[in-house]
């Protein structure tokens, strides 16, 4: 089984590499659900990280129907991710009934390629979960991200099963939302090939006379990252 640490910062990818992880998703704004990194931290990780290392395209937080300049912003975004040597992409357009556009998201996995394409959570939106895998493996997706459509995927394992069951080798089912190292092993169990998580701790910021800076940042742990590597290859 495989182990994708989400990365909010450099420091978490040097984490997520130190710990033996076996990817990075890299995003900023994990408050948010994530959004695209920056130039600079696009830069930095892929000079300093070795492991494969795919990258969210989000151009901001909120639902994933995307204006004309967004979708073209994603699409600049992705331009720069191919130049720099990235291993994947993870991103994924919506229609106003959260069904997938899938105009628009066919055309970002022709855009990335040779990259690996991976939809990502806006998969839970969708109304006709198991109508989208199909769609998503005509349009040559290669995984999606997912909690089956619950908060935590633990919560989510029946459609989680039924859906490895269409996707079949067509497509990966990256099991993703609350896995940690106390249920990283259900998953195992159950024949999954990837799982996705943070692996986080907060990191306390305190300022004298002033809120202004003091909420926690969290930074992917390499403890808790090799607790679940622990879970997930032993026999």
């Amino acid at each position: 089984m495989l182990l994708e640490i989400c990365a909010n910062s450099y420091q978490s990818a040097e984490n997520a590499q130190i710990s033996g992880a076996n990817r990075v998703e890299l995003c900023i704004d994990l408050s948010n659900d994530g959004i695209t990194p920056s130039d600079s931290l696009l830069k930095k990780v892929a000079k300093k990280i070795t492991i494969p290392v795919f990258v969210l395209i989000r151009p901001r937080s909120g639902n994933f129907i995307y204006s004309e300049i967004e979708f073209e912003i994603m699409k600049q975004n992705i331009i720069l991710c191919k130049n720099l040597g990235y291993n994947g992409i993870v991103s994924g357009v919506l229609n106003q009934d959260n069904s997938i556009d899938i105009n628009r998201t066919k055309e970002l996995i022709e855009l990335s390629h040779p990259m690996s394409f991976t939809f990502h959570r806006a998969f839970d939106c969708i109304n006709k979960p198991k109508e989208a895998i199909s769609q998503l493996i005509e349009m040559g997706a290669d995984r999606v991200l997912t909690s089956g459509q619950q908060k935590r995927a633990e919560d989510g394992i029946k459609l989680l099963k039924e859906l490895k069951e269409i996707g079949g080798k067509k497509i990966i089912i990256l099991v993703g939302g609350g896995i940690n190292s106390n249920n990283a092993k259900i998953f195992k169990n159950e024949g999954f090939e990837e799982i996705h998580a943070s692996a986080s701790i907060d990191i306390e910021q305190t300022r004298d006379n002033t809120s202004f800076g003091s909420t926690p940042h969290t930074v992917s742990s390499i403890k808790k990252i090799k607790e679940i590597l622990n879970v997930i290859t032993s026999l």
